[in-house]
């Protein structure tokens, strides 16, 4: 017994003998295409490099005239039309309230938040601004000069079949 084989030894090595000219198959399909594949698209952004050096774009400045901007749809929250540059947004302190909050605005000349920033989810009107309402730079962002990123096509939605451009 000891120079035989066992009954499945034959088949074991028939599969690995299969798995392995599979391996070699896949292997060579592979290199096959690596050779035709199609071009890695040119990265949009950052260094040509992996790892390389990019120079950081400088910051867009605030424009801090406190002219109102006229929104471009309905709901749209307003931008922010002064400089927010160290305010105080945390937990336990924010600096837009010492302006907007409904008791201040007669001493500031800020308008007052909406009175959706009172209303918790059910609908509830509350005596001060609700807790998902309170991170105001979650929705309002702060008018700078910076360049579109992209060109815009937007049309305000009175002229959009009206013909006028």
């Amino acid at each position: 017994m000891r120079g035989q084989d066992h009954p499945g030894m034959k088949r074991f090595r028939l599969s690995v003998a299969g798995a392995l000219l599979g391996g070699m198959l896949v292997f060579a399909c592979g290199a096959i295409y690596a050779q035709n594949a199609p071009q890695i698209v040119p990265r949009v952004t950052g260094a040509a490099a992996p790892m390389g050096d990019v120079r950081t774009p400088p910051l867009a400045r605030p424009i801090v005239d406190d002219k109102r901007v006229m929104r471009n749809y309905p709901e749209q929250p307003p931008i922010i039309p002064h400089s927010i540059e160290n305010y105080q947004l945390t937990l336990k302190t924010n600096r837009c309230l010492d302006c907007h909050r409904r008791q201040y605005t007669e001493g500031s000349g800020a308008p007052m938040i909406s009175v959706t920033h009172f209303m918790d989810r059910d609908g509830q009107v509350l005596a001060d601004v609700t807790p998902r309402r309170y991170f105001c730079t979650a929705c309002h962002v702060q008018q700078t000069d910076a360049r579109p990123l992209v060109p815009s096509t937007f049309k305000d939605m009175l002229l959009v079949g009206s013909g006028k451009k």
